[in-house]
């Protein structure tokens, strides 16, 4: 069989592959695609150890090669997050599944905090820690003071930046890690 034909077959591997993971990602497949990843393993490593004289066909080798690496590291990341209990759409659909049994209500009610933030939602320095807590993290040694405080100066930096009369702060996770995202409010009228 000619390497084009085995190429055409790899590529179409990989891209099966690519598809079965999804869905086992997802969680409508029941096992991880393991046979269909040591048939292309085997195929990569056939050809990485042989000579390809056609320039074409080392070049679409080397690209098919380069795109399962990248997945294949995506996979393995995943599935490491999934053993340790941290992937973020098992722990979304873990937490919809309380929500639903009424299991954690009381945890979700909110607290009032013990000093309200300068300018600040009252609950912000909790949500942060909340969303710490989602992700894993500790907090990183946040204090409400150092959170007032970097706040404060990031509220007069927006304020002349955008010439606003206030700016309102909100808690986000993004990439698995909490941050704390600003928002100008209405602007200063000009006289």
């Amino acid at each position: 069989m000619p390497i084009e034909d085995d190429l055409q077959v790899l590529d179409a591997k990989i891209k099966q592959l690519k598809l079965d993971y999804e869905q086992y990602f997802l969680g409508s497949r029941p096992r991880e695609p393991a046979q269909l990843r040591s048939e292309v393993t085997k195929l990569v490593t056939l050809y990485s150890n042989t000579a390809i004289q056609n320039t074409a066909a080392r070049f679409k080798f080397q690209s098919l090669c380069n795109r399962f690496f990248v997945f294949r590291r995506q996979w393995d990341e995943v599935l490491r997050q999934i053993e340790a209990g941290t992937y973020s759409r098992h722990l979304f659909k873990a937490r919809l599944h309380e929500r639903q049994r009424g299991v954690g209500e009381e945890d979700a009610s909110p607290r009032p905090p013990a000093s309200r933030p300068a300018g600040g939602p009252p609950d912000l320095f909790e949500s942060y820690l909340a969303a710490c807590r989602e992700c894993g993290q500790e907090g990183a040694g946040m204090t409400r003071e150092k959170l007032d405080t970097l706040l404060q100066r990031q509220r007069e930096q927006l304020q002349a930046r955008f010439d606003c009369e206030d700016v309102r702060f909100r808690v986000v996770v993004e990439d698995g890690r909490p941050k704390v995202k600003a928002t100008p409010v209405g602007q200063r009228s000009r006289a």
